[in-house]
């Protein structure tokens, strides 16, 4: 807890003196009870700008990579991150670790927390909104939570792909409404239908794309190492 409010603290040190924060539709996140947050990745740095423009403390869902490093720089790392309390996700670990991160993030949100993912399930490489994967929809329709979406913007030029420190440049996050009346078409087994899933999934990134002012691309985010794909004509 004094890990994830220390470093909250710092942020917001960062956000006055070196790249202003702007927050809107901060009265989108609800002061209390479960909540899912989900927003476009450009850097790095945007997990730890949402946590310094959210009062109450987010857990956020991470990649597995975070937690698996080696040496001195790569134990310090996974230390830090289990200190604030991210949740690992393997994202190339078939359907058996997506429902083992499913089953993490409905944990949080069975407590009453607020959860945080990215949809896309990796940074933009080039600044565009990509497809969203259907888990925040998932967590969504199967809690029956607030889905809130927010879009991000600038932290691209405060920390470029590939690099580590921060460069000064504005940050602005905006919040939108919860998403309403979500579609509740469910299977025989009680999970949500594919249908409802793409709705919904498509739903959130949309209103995400409108938050961030980012182009939407409805096609898979490229991995690093991949080229990103062509603009659409």
């Amino acid at each position: 807890m004094h890990v994830y409010h220390g470093t909250r603290t710092l942020m917001r040190l960062v956000g006055t003196a070196w790249c202003p924060i702007t927050v809107e539709g901060a009265e989108h996140v609800p002061a209390g009870g479960p909540v899912l947050l989900a927003g476009n990745h450009l850097a790095a740095c945007d997990t730890f700008f949402l946590m310094a423009a959210v009062r109450r403390r987010l857990v956020f869902l991470s990649k597995r990579e975070y937690f698996t490093g080696t040496g001195p720089t790569g134990r310090a790392v996974a230390g830090f991150c289990r200190r604030l309390g991210f949740l690992p996700v393997d994202r190339d670990a078939g359907p058996a670790a997506a429902r083992e991160a499913l089953d993490r993030g409905r944990r949080v949100l069975d407590a009453g927390g607020a959860l945080a993912l990215y949809p896309e399930g990796t940074r933009s490489p080039d600044g565009r909104l990509y497809r969203g994967r259907p888990g925040a929809a998932a967590l969504a329709l199967t809690c029956g939570v607030p889905l809130v979406p927010f879009g991000i913007s600038g932290t691209d030029r405060v920390q470029p792909l590939g690099t580590a420190g921060l460069r000064p440049h504005p940050v602005r996050i905006r919040f939108g409404r919860p998403l309403g009346a979500l579609p509740g078409e469910r299977r025989p087994d009680g999970f949500p239908t594919t249908a409802a899933l793409r709705e919904t999934t498509l739903r959130t990134m949309t209103a995400i794309a409108a938050l961030s002012g980012r182009p939407f691309t409805d096609r898979p985010a490229p991995r690093p190492g991949h080229e990103p794909c062509r603009a659409e004509p």
